[in-house]
């Protein structure tokens, strides 16, 4: 859902808050549209990600879908199709903000990734806890993570697996600014985000565009389908399965 709270400032909203968010197929499709349109409107200054509700950003993938996909050729139509929406919103060609509203996990973490920025809400939960499901981020994340943070800070996020509350997070630099006002929570968001902006569309795509040639110098499209597709032999196997089995299973108890 697209809308436009602040005038020259686009918001994005993922729209299943009974999924907490996650992402299926449809919403690819959608995401990809709106990208689509928006990216050519010269008056934009900002786009902003968030997602309905107050539970969730985004927890990702959903998983009851996706663990339909059961063979290496089956994922990688499914990680390479949101890999490249994901690619097309780190090279936006205007700023971007992933308003972290309520719970980040997985897939959801690489959509706040490919954003320039990310403002939370105070005291939420996020996590790269792809590895626990026995693969690796699958839509790119790893390769956007380390083209953004030091190397030790995105390797500590990516390899403990763990949910973090978004203090500790901010430490290791994926959070960039906090919102400790819960009561108007997106006032106080918008507030910042539009304080971060100055009024003059074409300066910041001039800024935003010497950050994007140097990633595509630099085949960041093709690193991000290289992580895809070593995701997608991991997919494949009968230990990322299992693991996703027991994690349904104990979601169901």
């Amino acid at each position: 859902m697209v809308t436009e709270p602040i005038d020259g400032i686009v918001e994005l909203k993922l729209n299943r808050s009974n999924k907490y968010n996650a992402i299926e197929f449809e919403m690819m499709d959608e995401l990809k549209k709106s990208l689509e349109e928006l990216k050519v409107r010269s008056d934009l200054k900002g786009l902003v990600i968030t997602g309905e509700g107050e539970k969730a950003f985004c927890s990702g993938g959903d998983i009851e879908i996706f663990h339909q996909l059961k063979t290496q050729e089956e994922s990688y139509q499914m990680l390479s199709k949101m890999g490249d929406i994901l690619y097309e919103l780190m090279v936006f060609p205007i700023p971007t903000f992933a308003l972290i509203n309520g719970l980040a996990l997985g897939g959801g973490c690489e959509i706040a990734t490919a954003c320039d920025f990310r403002v939370a809400k105070q005291g939420v939960s996020v996590g790269f806890i792809q590895g626990k499901l026995a693969i690796t981020t699958g839509w790119g994340g790893a390769t956007m993570l380390l083209e953004k943070l030091r190397y030790d800070q995105a390797m500590s996020l990516l390899c403990s697996g763990n949910k973090m509350l978004v203090e500790e997070a901010e430490s290791l630099g994926f959070i960039h600014k906090i919102i400790n006002n819960e009561n108007d929570f997106y006032t106080a968001a918008y507030k910042h985000i539009q304080a971060s902006l100055i009024d003059h569309p074409n300066v910041l795509r001039s800024y935003k565009a010497i950050k994007v040639n140097q990633w595509k110098q630099a085949e960041l499209h093709k690193r991000m389908v290289n992580e895809i597709h070593n995701c997608s032999v991991l997919w494949g196997l009968d230990e990322h399965h299992q693991a996703v089995e027991n994690f349904i299973n104990r979601k169901g108890n």
